[in-house]
């Protein structure tokens, strides 16, 4: 039986570009502010936007990786779990912080959007490990005929 699930999955724009810090050991620690929209019906049926403005903190490569490809109003995909922080500031006043701490993250759109690389390549903070084949690949010959692209109606589409 698991103990309790914490996770976050987040959509969203960069809202500036990625802040990079580098621990004493000299991992990355990279803070972005990511922006979720959402849209609701008012009683009038006018649409009325929302949009809430996230923490995200990605380390180790995970965070040279953001460094290095997001920028602001990038378009990002990540999955992590929510921290909670509190600290007290040089005027003596308590300030709480609601931070997603990101495994996971995917970049969105196309390149040259947002100036972030995109493209869509995913990446995770902890890389599980690749399989090796034990026989040597072999090579397969190409197809000599392209398949039509086209090769469907309006009927095989089952919405």
């Amino acid at each position: 039986m698991a103990r309790g699930i914490n996770k976050a999955i987040l959509v969203g724009n960069l809202g500036n570009d990625p802040e990079t810090r580098y621990t004493q050991g000299g991992m990355a620690v990279t803070k972005i502010s990511l922006a979720t929209t959402s849209v609701r019906k008012d009683r009038d049926g006018n649409n009325q936007e929302k949009t809430e403005w996230h923490r995200v903190t990605f380390f180790g490569k995970l965070g040279e990786i953001a460094a290095e490809y997001l920028r602001k109003g990038s378009q990002v995909y990540v999955e992590g779990r929510i921290s909670y922080s509190e600290h007290t500031g040089d005027d003596g006043q308590k300030r709480y912080y609601t931070d997603i701490v990101a495994d996971e993250m995917q970049m969105l759109g196309g390149r040259g959007e947002g100036g972030g690389g995109g493209g869509g390549g995913s990446y995770e903070r902890s890389p599980r490990p690749q399989r090796q084949e034990s026989a040597p690949r072999q090579q397969q010959a190409p197809s000599r005929q392209a398949p039509p692209v086209d090769d469907f109606s309006d009927d095989d589409i089952p919405f």
